[in-house]
Order: structure tokens, then C-alpha cells, then sequence
């Protein structure tokens, strides 16, 4: 079961069942990836709505990995998700808005400063 407060989601990946979580150390791990300096920069690389498929590759990997799974991003790029490349940026989305806002969404719970992925 997932925690939201957490930010955990859940994703059926090639037929099962995962939780998926972006830690501090996963979000180190896309910094590099990414060539970013910050958080905020990784934030803001999804802003536009545009993601290229080695990136959704990237952070459903590290979601993976931050929910205890050992699992590479070359094995991440051969799974399936519901609903195709669809599905894919879905899980994607959620897991930036799990990383990104508060689950209670009260007074000062934007780790962002007053951010989120829809500004």
C-alpha cells in the first residue's frame, strides 16, 4: 500500500504491481542524469508537459529504485505500461506531483517555495 504522505504512488508495470518513490538519492541520481545543478532544475525540465522517452526511462527508474527495487533503466525501457507511451507519461506525472507537492496540500507544504508543476 502506498503512503502519499510518503510521496509514493503505485504503477502497474509489465503486469505488476509497484511502488514507486522518489528519494533524495534518486533525485541526486536525476540530477546527474539530467546534467541539472538543482531539484527545482529536475521540476522544472517537466514544466513545459514535453517529455522525451529516455527521460520517462529515467524517472520511472529512479521511482523504482527509490521504492526499494533493484531494477536498471535498461530493464525499465523493456517493460509495458496500461495504456501504452500514454500510460507511461502518466506514471511520470504522478510521480512528479507526488515528488514535488505535499499530499496534505495545507499552509506552507510546498517544498518548492509557493512552486508546483502547474505554475
Amino acid at each position: 500500500m502506498v503512503n502519499r504522505h510518503r510521496g509514493e504512488i503505485e504503477a502497474v508495470l509489465h503486469g505488476k504491481s509497484y511502488r514507486l518513490c522518489v528519494t533524495l538519492g534518486s533525485l541526486a541520481e536525476l540530477e546527474h542524469a539530467f546534467g541539472e545543478d538543482d531539484m527545482l532544475a529536475v521540476a522544472e525540465r517537466f514544466e513545459a508537459g514535453r517529455i522525451a522517452a529516455r527521460d520517462a526511462i529515467r524517472m520511472i527508474g529512479a521511482g523504482l529504485r527509490g521504492g526499494g527495487y533493484e531494477i536498471g533503466d535498461d530493464c525499465v525501457a523493456s517493460m509495458r505500461a496500461e495504456g501504452g507511451a500514454a500510460g507511461f507519461v502518466d506514471i511520470v506525472a504522478r510521480l512528479l506531483a507526488a515528488t514535488f507537492t505535499s499530499a496534505s496540500g495545507g499552509e506552507g507544504s510546498d517544498p518548492l517555495g509557493e512552486r508546483t508543476l502547474a505554475d
